[in-house]
């Protein structure tokens, strides 16, 4: 299946066109293993979503992720 352009929801990078986020990935995991706290604070449309996510599978092999949606 070819790739396409996402303009709702969280991007799949199996399914979806997306930027290369392991470097911020990275930098969130280290402020994780040195105990600080981060937000992330974006506009609509700019990845906050699909962040999290990627971040739960990211840190899922170190640590027990739980996922809370209010």
């Amino acid at each position: 299946m070819a790739k396409i352009f996402n303009v709702s929801g969280d991007c799949k990078p199996k399914l979806h066109y997306m930027v290369n986020i392991d470097e911020n990935l990275e930098q969130i995991k280290a402020m994780v293993e040195n105990g600080q706290y981060f937000t992330i604070n974006r506009a609509r449309q700019y990845g906050k979503t699909t962040t999290l996510r990627a971040l739960e599978v990211f840190l899922d092999d170190d640590y027990t992720v739980i996922s809370l949606d209010f």
